[in-house]
């Protein structure tokens, strides 16, 4: 059984990543979330928010990211879903970064959205309503 899920809604803007990310901690904060679960999720959310708030919207467009998060299941485990009316975009249709290449010889960009692949135990995108949809989810307790 899940808890009933939190929303807020946050301007995507960079200067707002420490408040999504203290939204986000304190929900894991009731439920005694491994510390290094919290890093790993910390991490996720700033590449996923930095995206939406670099990204997303036009330079002169005043965008929004709806972050909703809810806890629960068996393990226990954190959903958390981040939700945008920018241009359509699904970071996990892009092909992985090669990490067997150096630095000067990998494309730029993937590396961050390829962590987060690796770190979270499930991450889904959809395009529904004309929002972008990415979900990620991660056992609360897992030594992973």
């Amino acid at each position: 059984m899940y808890d009933p899920v939190s929303e807020k809604v946050f301007p995507a803007r960079l200067d707002q990543l420490e408040p999504v990310q203290e939204f986000v901690n304190q929900e894991l904060e009731k439920h005694d979330c491994s510390p290094k679960v919290m890093f790993q999720l910390d991490v996720a959310i700033e590449e996923i928010f930095v995206n939406i708030a670099h990204y997303a919207y036009l330079p002169d467009e005043q965008g929004e990211a709806v972050i909703r998060c809810s806890v629960g299941g068996e393990p226990l485990q954190v959903e958390i879903q981040f939700l945008d009316n920018g241009k359509p975009f699904n970071p996990l249709a892009k092909q992985d970064a090669d990490t067997t290449l150096s630095a000067e010889e990998r494309d730029i960009g993937g590396l961050g959205i390829l962590m987060v692949k690796k770190s979270m135990d499930s991450v889904d995108y959809q395009y529904q309503d004309g929002k972008n949809i990415l979900t990620i989810q991660k056992s609360i307790h897992q030594k992973k």
